[in-house]
C-alpha cells in the first residue's frame, strides 16, 4: 500500500530508480539554475500543470493517514487546534493533526456546530468578529502550508443560505422569500454578493443552495427551500449557483463553490417530521424530486452535492449507491465532491440502524460515494484501521481523496495568499449589498388579500398603531447570524412616517418565553399574561386610525429539528399561542386591520385571511425588511411577489401542492379541497390584463420546440410587476401526469398603460415524462398550454405533438 512509504514520501532506492535519477541529473546539469529549480519542483506545486496531473502527483506522495486526513473535518474539534484565547495554535495542531487537516467547518463560529448527537445549546453562536475569523483562517493556512509534510491547504466551509452566516455580514430575505420573487436575475445577484462576502473572509465552499422541493408545511425547514415546485426550485437553484461560483469549475476571485442540498426527498418527510423516511417511488423521484438537482448539475459547474438525512425505500441517502453513484455521478455526470450532512454518516449506525457501529457506517458511506465527513470526521477518522485490517479497500480512500483534492486545486488554494481583512471590510455589508438586500425584500413581499385599504397614504392616518409579537423585532429566520443594524417593521414605519403621523406600539402577545433560537426546549408564552397584553393592545388600538398587526412565527416555532431534544416541526399549521385572539381583538376595535405576516412556514391562518382588511406575506425579510415592509404598506413599492407554495386551509389537507394527479382532491365531507391561497398567487396595487397564449406552431414533432407568446398589459394607475406563469398538461399519457405543471415564468415591470409581449420557449425537456418502462421520453399526444398570473386563473390553448 502507498502508506508503507517512509515518512519523507521517498520511494525505495531500486536500481531502476537510481538509473532514472542519474539520467535526470545529467539532463539538469545543462539547465539554468532557475530552470533546474522548476524542474525539480513537484508537479502538484506547478499551477501550470493540469489539475488531474497535480492530483495524481500529490496522491502518489501521500500516506494513508494523510489521505484520510483530507476526508475529515473539524467543527467542535476546532478546540484541538485553538489556544486559550481561541486563536489558532500551530503547536497544538502539530500534535493533534500531524497528517494535516482536510477541512474546517465554519471558521466564523468558535464553538462548533450542534448536531443530533451533541445538541447542547452552547454549541453554536460564539461568533468571531470578522477580523478574528480572517486571522484564524490565515494562521491555519500558514500552518498547513509550512508545517505539514506536503503543505496541503485546508478547505474551509460556511453556511450561506440567505447570507454569509457570520457577524456583520449582509442578511438577505430567507430562501422561501427569495423564491417568491420569481426573479432569476435577482437571485443570481443576491448570491453573488453572498459569495463575495464569504470569500472575503477566507472560505471557498458555501453550503448552499437548498433545492429540495418542500411538500409538507409541518416541516420546520420549509423556509430554507425555494418552495414546492420542481421547475421553480431548479431555476432558482441554477441562478443561485451561478451567482455564488460563476460558470467555471475553476474558482474565480470573489466566488465560492456551491453545495447542492439535500439529495433528496428531504422536503416531504413522513408525518412532516425532519429526517423521517421519504416514502417515494422511483418515478416520483425522477419526475418531482430529482429535476432541480439534475438541472443544476447540467446547467452549472456546481462543485459539491450534499445527500439528505432521510431514507428512500429503506436506504438512507448517505448509504445509497444507486442515488449517489448510478444517478448523480453516472447518469448526470457529476464530477465534484459529495459532502456529508452534519453527523449523517454516524447516523447510519445510531439513527437508521443500517450499520452496527461508526466503522460500519463509514464503510457504507464511502461505498456510496460520500467523500468527506462533516462536521467532525467522527466516522471517517477511523478508516485507517479498517484499511490496514483489509476491511476497506484502498481504492475507496483514493476515490474520495481525489475528489477533495481536486476541489482544493480548482479553488486555487495551493496558490492563494493570506486574506486581507481590509478588503473584507470594504466588501462586506457595504452600500451596494444593503441596497440589494432592500431590493430583494421589496420584491419578495406578496399581497395576499386587499379590500382597498392598501396602499396607505403617508399622513392620511394621524395615529398608526404597530402591534404584535413581530412588530419590534427584525426576524431573520434560520441560518442567520447578527447583521449590522437590522430594521424591524416598527422602525421602518417610524422612519417612513417621521413628521407625518404618530406611530404607537404595543406588544400584543409574546409567542414563546425566549428569543434564544439555539435553545433546545421551546416553551410557549404564558396565556394569562398574553391576554392581559391583548387588552392593553386593544385599548391602544382604539385610539389609532389604522392597525398594522405583525404576527406569525419566530425562529423557535419554525426551524430545523435536528435532534429529539431540539424539535422544529409542528402538527398544527395555524398561528401559535394567543395570536388568533389578538387578531380578533384588533378586529373588534372596528379599525382597519392590515396583517403583516412575518413567518417561516406558509400562513395557514383561515380566520386572519378571512377577516383582515389586507394581508401582506413578508416571510423573513432580512436586515432591510423593516424599510421594505413600510415601503409596501405606504405605496412606495407595489408588491409583486408570488407564493412559491400552496397554502393549506388546515393541516387535514396536507399534502396540498398544486400539481396533484387527476385522482387526487376528490373532496371532503364538510370541507373544501381548495387551498387557502394557490401556488403562484399574489395581488397588486394595479390591475393587469393577460391575453390568451399564442403558439408559434399548433403542432410539433417529439423533438421539437414551440414558442408561447402572451400579451401582458398594465391597465391600472400604478407601475407594477406581474409574473406570467406557464403551465402544461398532458391530456393522455402512458402513466398518470399532474393536472398542471409549471414550465416557465417571467416577471415583468410595466408602467400604467404599458403593454408587452412575453415570449417563453418550451423544448423537449418540458414535455418529457418517465413512461411505463421507466424511460424518459416525449410521447405523442395533445397538451394544454396554460398561462396566467397564478396556478388557478389560467387561459389555455392546445398543442399537438406528433
Amino acid at each position: 500500500m502507498r502508506d508503507g512509504r517512509a515518512a519523507t514520501g521517498a520511494p525505495k532506492l531500486s536500481r531502476r530508480n537510481l538509473l532514472r535519477w542519474s539520467g535526470a541529473a545529467s539532463s539538469l546539469a545543462f539547465l539554468p539554475l532557475t530552470a533546474r529549480a522548476a524542474a525539480t519542483e513537484p508537479v502538484y506545486r506547478d499551477p501550470r500543470a493540469p489539475i488531474d496531473r497535480r492530483v495524481r502527483d500529490l496522491m502518489s506522495r501521500m500516506t494513508l493517514d494523510e489521505k484520510i486526513a483530507q476526508l475529515v473535518t473539524l467543527s467542535r474539534r476546532k478546540r484541538e487546534v485553538m489556544d486559550a484565547a481561541l486563536a489558532f495554535d500551530s503547536v497544538k495542531a502539530d500534535a493533534a493533526h500531524p497528517h494535516g487537516i482536510g477541512q474546517i467547518a465554519r471558521p466564523s463560529d468558535r464553538g462548533g456546530a450542534a448536531t443530533a448527537d451533541n445538541s447542547a445549546a452552547d454549541g453554536t453562536g460564539r461568533w468571531r468578529r470578522p477580523a478574528n475569523t480572517i486571522a484564524f483562517v490565515n494562521a491555519a493556512q500558514k500552518w498547513a502550508r509550512e508545517r505539514t509534510r506536503l503543505g496541503i491547504p485546508i478547505l474551509f466551509h460556511e453556511e450561506a443560505l440567505h447570507g454569509y452566516m457570520a457577524p456583520e455580514a449582509t442578511s438577505f430575505p430567507q430562501a422561501i422569500a427569495l423564491a417568491g420573487t420569481f426573479d432569476r436575475g435577482l437571485m443570481q445577484r443576491v448570491s453573488a454578493v453572498i459569495g463575495r462576502e464569504v470569500r472575503a473572509h477566507g472560505t471557498v465552499l458555501a453550503l448552499s443552495p437548498v433545492v429540495d422541493i418542500a411538500r409538507d408545511p409541518r416541516w420546520g425547514r420549509i423556509e430554507e427551500t425555494f418552495g414546492e415546485d420542481a421547475y421553480l426550485c431548479g431555476e432558482m437553484g441554477v441562478a443561485a449557483v451561478r451567482g455564488l461560483q460563476g460558470d467555471s469549475k475553476i474558482l474565480a476571485p470573489g466566488k465560492v463553490f456551491a453545495t447542492l442540498k439535500h439529495m433528496t426527498g428531504h422536503g416531504q418527510p413522513e408525518s412532516g417530521v425532519n429526517v423521517a423516511p421519504a416514502p417515494l417511488a422511483e418515478r416520483e423521484l425522477r419526475e418531482r424530486f430529482f429535476p432541480p438537482f439534475r438541472k443544476v448539475v447540467a446547467q452549472t459547474a456546481v462543485a459539491a452535492v450534499m445527500p439528505s438525512y432521510n431514507e428512500i425505500d429503506g436506504v438512507p441517502s448517505h448509504a445509497n449507491r444507486w442515488l449517489l453513484g448510478d444517478v448523480l455521478r453516472g447518469e448526470w455526470g457529476f464530477d465534484g465532491a459529495i459532502v456529508s450532512d452534519y453527523a449523517a454518516i454516524g447516523e447510519l449506525a445510531t439513527f437508521h440502524k443500517v450499520a452496527p457501529d461508526l466503522a460500519g457506517a463509514a464503510h457504507l458511506a464511502l461505498l456510496a460515494g460520500v467523500d468527506c465527513d462533516l462536521p467532525d470526521g467522527e466516522a471517517y477518522g477511523g478508516l485507517a484501521a479498517q484499511v490496514r485490517a483489509g476491511k476497506v479497500p484502498m481504492a475507496l480512500i483514493d476515490r474520495a481523496c481525489r475528489h477533495m483534492l481536486t476541489l482544493k486545486f480548482r479553488a486555487g488554494l495551493f496558490e492563494a495568499g493570506p486574506v486581507d481583512p481590509r478588503a473584507a471590510t470594504r466588501l462586506t455589508a457595504n452600500g451596494e449589498a444593503l441596497a440589494l438586500a432592500r431590493e430583494a425584500a421589496e420584491k419578495a413581499i406578496t399581497l395576499l388579500t386587499n379590500d382597498g385599504t392598501l396602499p396607505l397614504t403617508p399622513g392620511a392616518h394621524k395615529r398608526v398603531a404597530v402591534i404584535g409579537p413581530n412588530a419590534a423585532i427584525a426576524r431573520l429566520g434560520g441560518y442567520s447570524s447578527i447583521p449590522r443594524n437590522p430594521v424591524s417593521l416598527l422602525e421602518g414605519v417610524r422612519a417612513r412616517l417621521a413628521g407625518k403621523a404618530e406611530v404607537v406600539h404595543a406588544q400584543g402577545v409574546f409567542i414563546t418565553q425566549s428569543e434564544d433560537r439555539s435553545a433546545n426546549e421551546i416553551l410557549l408564552a404564558d396565556p394569562a399574561r398574553n391576554r392581559q397584553l391583548i387588552e392593553e393592545a386593544a385599548a391602544l388600538a382604539r385610539t389609532a386610525d389604522v392597525i398594522l398587526l405583525a404576527i406569525g412565527d419566530t425562529e423557535q416555532t419554525s426551524r430545523e429539528g435536528y435532534a429529539k431534544n431540539h424539535l422544529g416541526d409542528r402538527a398544527d399549521l395555524d398561528l401559535v399561542g394567543e395570536q388568533n385572539e389578538l387578531f380578533a381583538a384588533m378586529k373588534a376595535t372596528g379599525k382597519p386591520v392590515v396583517v403583516v405576516a412575518i413567518n417561516g412556514r406558509p400562513p395557514s391562518w383561515p380566520a386572519v385571511a378571512a377577516g383582515a382588511n389586507a394581508m401582506l406575506e413578508c416571510w423573513y425579510m432580512g436586515q432591510e425588511g423593516g424599510h421594505a415592509m413600510a415601503a409596501a404598506l405606504f405605496g412606495d413599492v407595489n408588491p409583486g411577489g408570488k407564493l412559491p407554495v400552496s397554502v393549506a386551509r388546515h393541516v387535514g389537507q396536507v399534502p396540498v401542492y398544486y400539481d396533484a394527479k387527476p385522482s387526487a382532491r376528490r373532496g371532503y365531507l364538510f370541507e373544501s379541497t381548495d387551498p387557502l391561497f394557490p401556488f403562484g398567487h399574489g395581488l397588486s396595487y394595479t390591475r393587469f390584463e393577460l391575453g390568451k397564449p399564442r403558439l408559434s406552431a399548433p403542432r410539433i414533432g417529439v423533438g421539437g420546440s414551440v414558442t408561447v407568446e402572451v400579451d401582458v398589459a398594465n391597465v391600472g394607475e400604478r407601475t407594477g410587476d406581474e409574473v406570467l406563469q406557464l403551465y402544461i398538461r398532458d391530456q393522455v399519457a402512458s402513466v398518470t401526469q399532474p393536472i398542471k405543471a409549471l414550465r416557465g415564468f417571467e416577471r415583468v415591470t410595466l408602467r400604467p398603460g404599458e403593454r408587452r409581449t412575453v415570449k417563453l420557449e418550451l423544448g423537449p425537456d418540458a414535455f418529457a415524462i418517465w413512461n411505463d418502462q421507466m424511460k424518459e421520453v416525449v410521447e405523442p399526444g395533445v397538451f394544454e398550454i396554460m398561462t396566467g398570473p397564478d396556478s388557478r386563473n389560467l387561459r389555455a390553448v392546445t398543442l399537438e405533438i406528433a
